[in-house]
């Protein structure tokens, strides 16, 4: 009788802590993940993540920012898990990068708009661009296609119709003007060496550039080109993601990007 009651003992305790287990498992499976990592371009994308970091933190979430300078490994960090998000690009490049790498991301929010504009150091008008200057555009098909566009929007050139054209494409030149197409964060670098560049406002802010007093030649503000905030596909709907588009699309980001970038960088929401 000892050794029965002994035993039933033994696996009272084993049932106990097994359920135990299984209790502990079923709450850590619904815990919900508080950590947020996002990758961002540095100008202007993490001055306006800095900004709505607090706010989700007031509400538990732990939240890591990682910077890149150039367009192609935030997307690529992305679709590996590296990132939960990220905030750098606009809606073509996210479908041209999506369908030339086979990428599985989509978007939850517009944020801003990044009017890309003309800068020269070798003239103060775009009347005074002389025949054969050499203009620098981004060597990326969605932003050279838009720089394109932008200068025959202005009289300079003229292109084939499409989404996505190249230099290749330029169907008139009246002015004999040659492209060359370099890496967008080398684009303010190449100022000295070219008649003119078509820049991201990113990079001209970071290249201390200001597109409403520096640019010869801006984009509208109701271009297509906005901004977004990038996920994985699948993941649109998870609490983490809804905090974070809530956050970057909140009163106090709005008025940030008003009052700090004064007309350079229009809210997109």
């Amino acid at each position: 009788m000892k050794k029965t009651r002994i035993l039933s003992v033994i696996l009272v305790g084993v049932v106990a802590l097994s359920l135990f287990g299984c209790g502990a498992k079923k709450e850590d499976a619904n815990k919900e993940d508080k950590n947020i990592k996002i990758g961002v371009s540095p100008v202007p994308h993490k001055e306006i993540v800095d900004v709505a970091k607090p706010l989700l933190e007031k509400d538990g979430y732990k939240v890591e920012i990682v910077e890149f300078s150039d367009f192609v490994q935030p997307n690529t960090a992305l679709n590996d898990k590296e990132l939960d998000a990220n905030f750098f690009q606009h809606i073509p490049y996210l479908n041209k990068s999506n369908e030339e790498k086979k990428l599985d991301l989509t978007y939850t929010a517009k944020i801003h708009i990044e009017p890309m504009g003309f800068y020269s150091k070798k003239i103060k008008d775009i009347k005074e661009l002389k025949d054969g200057a050499t203009i620098s555009i981004p060597n990326d098909p969605t932003n050279g296609a838009r720089a394109l566009k932008l200068l025959e929007k202005n009289g300079i050139l003229k292109v084939k119709d499409g989404e996505l054209v190249t230099a290749a494409d330029i169907t008139e030149n009246p002015k004999h003007i040659k492209i060359k197409e370099l890496e967008a964060p080398q684009l303010t670098l190449s100022l000295d060496d070219v008649d003119g560049s078509v820049i991201n406002t990113n990079f001209a802010l970071q290249g201390n550039l200001n597109p409403t007093k520096d640019a010869l030649l801006i984009e509208s503000k109701d271009s297509p080109y906005a901004n977004i905030l990038a996920v994985r596909k699948g993941t649109e709907n998870s609490e983490k993601i809804k905090a974070l588009t809530k956050a970057l699309t909140s009163p106090e980001v709005k008025k940030f990007i008003e009052d700090k970038y004064n007309g350079s960088i229009v809210p997109a929401f």
